[in-house]
C-alpha cells in the first residue's frame, strides 16, 4: 500500500489514489494550485500512476481526453479551488457527447470559506451540469470516513465507464495544513484487508438481446457505418463484414471510422457515397427500404438530406441509452454492440447491391485519377494523401471543420489500419491540439488540422516537456476557415470574410520557434509523402501546407458536381 500518514489530508488523497490505482488508472493530469496540493502530491508520489503536470487547464482537459479517447479507459484530472475547473467545461461537454470516460477531481474551500468573500471560492457545485454521469461532493476529510471515500471513489471511477462511458465530477475540499506536513494523533496503518476487495476487471456489459427483428430482411437495404472510435477496430470492422456479407447490403464506410483502413474484410464497402448521392436521379433510384445504422450519424450532409427525403425503417445499433437519431425518422433503437450480435440470417446478392457496387467503383476511379493528376496545392488532396502514405496502425486525429469532410469526401478505402481519432460529439475546434497530443501521447501519431483550428489551441504547445512521444502536425494553412466558404453566408462580404473566415494572417514559423516546435512549409506533394513515411520517433512537428481556401471551396463545389454527373 502506498498510504501517507503524514496529516489526515495526506492520508485522504493516499487511500483515493490507491483506490484508483487498484482499480486500473493509469493516468492523472494534474493542474498547479494550492488548495489541490494534497490530491497532487499523493498522485505525483505513487508508482503506479503516470501524473502529468500541465499549466492551462483547457488544455490539460483536452489532453487529458485525448489518452482515454485512445486507451478507452478513464484518466483523472486534477484542479484547485475557483475558476480553474470552469476551464474544464468544454472538454467535459466533448467527453459527455462522444463518451470518453474522465474522473475529475476539483480541490475547494471548506464550507466556512464559502460565500463570505474568501479567495479563490466560488460556487462548484454541480459546476458541469447535466453533463456528468454522476456528481458528488466528498466530505472534508475525517479517519472515521476513510471506508466512505474508498467506496465512493469506487463507485465514481464505475460510472465513468457504466453503464455508459461519460464524465464523474468530484469536488473535494480541503481544510489546512494542504501541505504534508506532519500532524500528530494520526494512525501508522489501515487494516490489512482495506483494499483486497478492489481489483481493475471491466463490469460485464449490460444487455440481453443478441439478434435483429425478422422483419429487417428486404431486398433493399444498407448498412451505414457512422462515425465510430470502438475499443477494437479489427473486430469491429469484422462484425460489420460479417453482417454486410449476411445480409448482402452495401456498407458507407464513414471515413471517422475503421472500415476504410480494414477494406480487404469487405467487398461491399461504399466509400464515395456523399458524391453518388450528389446525382439525384441515381439518389432516388438507390434509395433503400430498410437502412442498418451501426452507432452514431455519418459526417456527410448529403446522406443526412437524402434519409430526411427518403424515410426509410431505420434500425440503430449502438448500446447507449441516448436517442441517436436527429432527423426523427421511423428509427427503432436496438441497444447493443455490432460485436455482440448474434443472430443474421444469409440472404442472395442481389441487383440492388450490384449497383450500389458499380457505382462505388465508377465513381472512386474518377476520384482517385483527378486527384492523381492535381498538381496545385489542393487542401482536400491531403486526406486522399494521407490515406495511402502513413505508416500502418498509425493513429491519425483529424480537426473538425473542413479536415474531417475532406476525410469523407477523398479517403481512399485501404489495409493500412490507420486509427482515426476526432473530436466530434460536440463537433467543435476546442482542444484540437491537446486531444492530438494526448492520443500521441507514449507513441507516434499524425494530425490533420486547419489554421484556425490550431490556433485556437496554441497553449496545447506548452505541453511539449511534458509530451512523451512523436505527433506530426500536417497543417492547412489557408488563412480562415475554409469550411464557411461551403455555407450560403459565403457570397455576402461583407461581413463573410471579417466575421466569419477570420483570417488570422499568422507567421506558423514564428510562432513554432517560440514553442521550440520543428516546422517546415511544404510546397510539393512529394516532399509531404516523404515526410509522413517513415516518421520520427520523439517531438512535436507542423508540415504547413499553404492553400487557398476560395478556390478549394470552389474546387469542391464544381468538381464534386461534377464527378455526381458523370455516373
Amino acid at each position: 500500500m502506498n498510504l501517507d500518514f503524514r496529516n489526515i489530508n495526506t492520508l485522504w488523497a493516499s487511500v483515493l489514489v490507491e483506490t484508483l490505482a487498484r482499480s486500473g488508472l493509469k493516468t492523472a493530469i494534474i493542474c498547479p494550485g494550492s488548495r489541490s496540493t494534497p490530491l497532487t502530491v499523493a498522485f505525483a508520489r505513487h508508482p503506479d500512476i503516470e501524473a502529468i503536470p500541465i499549466l492551462d487547464e483547457r488544455s490539460a482537459s483536452f489532453f487529458a481526453l485525448g489518452i482515454a479517447r485512445r486507451t478507452h479507459q478513464p484518466v483523472v484530472l486534477v484542479c484547485t479551488s475557483g475558476s480553474a475547473g470552469a476551464n474544464f467545461f468544454p472538454a467535459v461537454v466533448e467527453a459527455r457527447e462522444s463518451r470518453v470516460p474522465l474522473l475529475i477531481l476539483t480541490a475547494d474551500r471548506p464550507p466556512e470559506l464559502r460565500n463570505c468573500n474568501a479567495g479563490q471560492a466560488i460556487d462548484q457545485q454541480k459546476l458541469f451540469g447535466s453533463f456528468t454521469n454522476f456528481y458528488t461532493e466528498i466530505a472534508i476529510p475525517e479517519l472515521l470516513l476513510l471506508s466512505y471515500l474508498r467506496q465512493t471513489v469506487l463507485n465514481a471511477i464505475e460510472q465513468t465507464q457504466y453503464p455508459i462511458a461519460g464524465v464523474v465530477h468530484l469536488n473535494m475540499p480541503f481544510r489546512e495544513p494542504l501541505a504534508p506536513i506532519e500532524q500528530s494523533g494520526m494512525p501508522s496503518q489501515v487494516p490489512a484487508n482495506f483494499f483486497e476487495h478492489i481489483s481493475n476487471s471491466k463490469s460485464p456489459k449490460l444487455g440481453g438481446f443478441r439478434g435483429l427483428p425478422d422483419n429487417f430482411a428486404t431486398q433493399r437495404g444498407i448498412i451505414i457505418a457512422g462515425v465510430s472510435q470502438p475499443e477494437d477496430p479489427k473486430q469491429y470492422c469484422q462484425a460489420i463484414a460479417h453482417l454486410s456479407k449476411s445480409l448482402s447490403m452495401p456498407v458507407f464506410a464513414e471515413a471517422l471510422s475503421p472500415l476504410r483502413n480494414y477494406a480487404s474484410f469487405n467487398p461491399y464497402l461504399i466509400s464515395t457515397y456523399d458524391t453518388i448521392l450528389r446525382n439525384k436521379e441515381l439518389a432516388k433510384a438507390l434509395a433503400p427500404e430498410v437502412v442498418i445504422r451501426i452507432g452514431e450519424m455519418p459526417t456527410s450532409k448529403e446522406v443526412r438530406l437524402w434519409l430526411e427525403q427518403i424515410q426509410p425503417l431505420q434500425y440503430v445499433l449502438d448500446p447507449s441509452d441516448r436517442s441517436l437519431d436527429p432527423l426523427h425518422s421511423r428509427t427503432i433503437h436496438i441497444r447493443l454492440l455490432i460485436e455482440d450480435l448474434q443472430t443474421v440470417p444469409t440472404l442472395p446478392i442481389t441487383d440492388f447491391l450490384k449497383d450500389w457496387l458499380a457505382a462505388e467503383s465508377k465513381m472512386r476511379q474518377i476520384i482517385d485519377q483527378s486527384l492523381a493528376e492535381e498538381t496545385a496545392l489542393f487542401e482536400g488532396k491531403s486526406a486522399w494523401l494521407l490515406s495511402q502514405t502513413l505508416p500502418p496502425d498509425i493513429p491519425l486525429f483529424i480537426a473538425s471543420s473542413m479536415p474531417v469532410r475532406d476525410a469523407e469526401f477523398f479517403w481512399k478505402p485501404g489495409d493500412l489500419r490507420i486509427q482515426p481519432f476526432f473530436n466530434r460529439g460536440a463537433n467543435g475546434i476546442d482542444g484540437t491540439l491537446s486531444t492530438a497530443l494526448g492520443i500521441a501521447h507514449h507513441q507516434t501519431a499524425v494530425m490533420l488540422t486547419g489554421d484556425l483550428a490550431l490556433l485556437h489551441d496554441t497553449n496545447g504547445f506548452l505541453m511539449r516537456s511534458q509530451f512523451k512521444g512523436h505527433l506530426t502536425i500536417v497543417l492547412i494553412n489557408n488563412n480562415g476557415g475554409g469550411i464557411f466558404g461551403m455555407l450560403p453566408i459565403a457570397p455576402f462580404d461583407p461581413p463573410f470574410e471579417e466575421f466569419f473566415a477570420t483570417p488570422q494572417n499568422i507567421d506558423f514559423s514564428k510562432l513554432c520557434q517560440t514553442y521550440d516546435v520543428k516546422h517546415e512549409i511544404i510546397e510539393t506533394w512529394d516532399q509531404l509523402r516523404d515526410r509522413l513515411n517513415p516518421l520520427p520517433p520523439d517531438g512535436i512537428r507542423v508540415l504547413e501546407l499553404r492553400t487557398d481556401r476560395h478556390h478549394d471551396a470552389n474546387w469542391r463545389k464544381t468538381k464534386l458536381k461534377h464527378f455526381a454527373n458523370l455516373l
